[in-house]
């Protein structure tokens, strides 16, 4: 598949991914009423992983996240000359899902952007969670969601069922780390939505970039040694 067509896909599932995810934060958590909860943010998450591995990942390899790019390129999955333009496609995708966010929820007339779904530790982790309990968390979390991505994907996988363990992955992986960072494990994801937070967000954009890449790597690392390179299905 031609680069131009992979980075249009990976730019419109990053998208899908903010918009939908972030969304189900900002938009209808903040009701009560509705009764979403964070079980129900964590559930938006793997939906849209889910819906666009099956809708665009023939195309990309649904990475949508630069530590799952990193993750796979690890694992020997993914070439590391398109290691770059995958992140940068990913992280515009997640810039304009958020700035399309901000627009809608912006027409509500009390509206206050405060943490606007971003992640952080310290004072702006749900919990009041550490920055050091959010760089563990976050790098084991992603670590784990690499494997399973690199597991579900393999040849030697049972066909068709990739998206549904990547999705659920990924609500599970959300049902563990909202209190603690308000889960990332993913880059483009956190950056995306900080821009446009009240809070000190963007200073510690930082940690949501190490320790999903640090984690991602390793995840890809400790695949191909235990598992093998077998070729994505």
């Amino acid at each position: 598949m031609p680069l131009g067509k992979r980075l249009g896909a990976e730019f419109f599932g990053t998208f899908w991914l903010v918009f939908g995810g972030c969304g189900s934060a900002v938009l209808a958590a903040a009701f009560p009423q509705l009764g979403i909860g964070f079980m129900g943010v964590a559930l938006a998450f793997g939906l849209t992983v889910l819906t666009m591995v099956y809708a665009v990942g023939w195309i990309s390899g649904g990475h949508f996240n630069p530590a799952v790019s990193v993750g796979l390129v690890a694992g020997g999955r993914f070439a590391a000359t398109d290691l770059l333009p995958y992140i940068v496609v990913q992280v515009l995708g997640a810039i304009a899902a958020a700035s399309v966010l901000y627009l809608v929820a912006n027409g509500k007339p009390d509206f206050a952007a405060g943490g606007f779904a971003s992640n952080g530790y310290g004072d702006l982790s749900p919990g009041h969670y550490s920055m050091q309990a959010a760089l563990i968390a976050e790098a084991v979390l992603t670590f784990f969601f690499v494997l399973v991505i690199l597991g579900a994907t393999d040849a030697r996988a049972p066909a068709g069922f990739a998206g549904i363990a990547i999705g659920l992955a990924l609500a599970l992986i959300h049902l563990v780390c909202i209190p603690v960072t308000n889960t990332s494990v993913n880059p483009a994801r956190s950056t995306g939505v900080a821009f446009f937070a009240t809070t000190a967000a963007l200073s510690q954009l930082w940690l949501f970039w190490v320790a999903p890449i640090i984690g991602g790597a390793l995840g890809g690392f400790a695949y191909r040694a235990l598992f093998g390179s077998a070729e994505q299905r």
